[in-house]
């Protein structure tokens, strides 16, 4: 198998969230260096799907939606392939690998329901690691190939296999404000994004405000009497983001989505963390040669104790602006 002759479809799963997907970038590149002349097929869940069709080394995508609605011997022969990755642990879908009959079902041994689906299986833990989750995918090539896991630094720039599907840029000379994560992260105060936003108009760039329909609501008028500063969340869909991200000349978000798909873009990307593991920036760092991942005291204890601490709200505006305007 290492040698790549036998290798000629490899499924990835991956269908959880934005971040998640973009840390699997590297992987992606490994496997393609790895296996040249395999088809790479990235299975996914639907709202991730404009991400993945980024990802240069990818050849095919799966939804997991699209195989939901198959019946059985539809489902089998979409997922023909020599080997499947379980980069996140899916019941289900390690049960339809299995059912396909893929040679090779690689898992975490973490996973009860991988000892019944998976025949390659390895020990290795996420939650209390010091890799970041982007270098911690590549334990599961160990049953492939002999690897050790990478340096960060080896793997961080992936801007050139990240092609963005360009559309029109509306704006110019912006910096993006991303104030809230769907509850993925400890947030950064409202009024403290209004007051970063004066002070990057102050420097003399327009702000966007971006963010999901919801989260529209969240934010409503709170920006509406900013000169220069303008909400546009709830506005644009995921594959309408992603060039207004690439476009943008910094990004601020505490860890979200976005703020992952502003350092696979390598613009400057300042990250907003508790040092609280497993939200903490060492699992959580973005890809990218331009970002900052910032916290108010690496050595909270509250946050050592693995207890909620609203440190992050303590980061100084002015903190942030010396790092997006450096």
């Amino acid at each position: 198998m290492t040698n790549g002759k036998e290798c000629k479809r490899i499924i990835l799963s991956r269908t959880d969230s934005i971040g998640d997907v973009v840390l699997t970038l590297p992987l992606c590149i490994r496997l393609k260096t790895l296996y040249p002349n395999a088809t790479l097929i990235y299975l996914c869940a639907s709202y991730t799907q404009s991400i993945v069709a980024c990802f240069a080394p990818v050849d095919e995508i799966l939804t997991i939606e699209t195989l939901i609605e198959m019946d059985a011997l539809q489902r089998k022969n979409a997922l023909n392939a020599d080997v499947i990755l379980h980069v996140f642990p899916n019941k289900i879908v390690a049960k339809w690998a299995k059912e396909a009959r893929i040679p090779w079902r690689i898992g975490t041994s973490h996973r009860l329901f991988h000892w019944w689906y998976c025949n390659k299986r390895v020990a290795f833990t996420r939650k209390k690691s010091m890799w970041c989750e982007a270098q911690l995918n590549f334990y599961l090539l160990m049953p492939l190939a002999s690897i050790t896991i990478p340096a960060l630094k080896e793997i961080r720039n992936v801007e050139d296999q990240f092609n963005v599907i360009e559309n029109q840029v509306l704006y110019a000379n912006y910096i993006i404000l991303h104030p809230f994560s769907k509850g993925s992260a400890v947030e950064y105060p409202l009024v403290s994004y209004v007051q970063l936003a004066k002070k990057c108009v102050e420097a003399g760039y327009k702000v966007l405000i971006t963010g999901s329909v919801a989260e529209a609501q969240k934010i409503g008028s709170s920006f509406d009497n900013l000169n220069d500063v303008t909400n546009v969340a709830g506005l644009f869909t995921l594959t309408e983001l992603i060039p207004l991200i690439k476009h943008a000349k910094g990004f601020v978000a505490c860890s979200t989505g976005p703020l992952h798909i502003a350092g696979a873009l390598n613009i400057k990307t300042i990250g907003l963390f508790a040092p609280r593991k497993p939200i903490d920036p060492g699992r959580w760092t973005p890809l990218g040669t331009q970002t900052h991942c910032l916290v108010f005291d690496p050595n909270c204890q509250i946050c050592a104790r693995g207890k909620p601490c609203r440190c992050v709200e303590k980061i100084a505006v002015q903190h942030i602006l010396n790092y997006l305007l450096s």
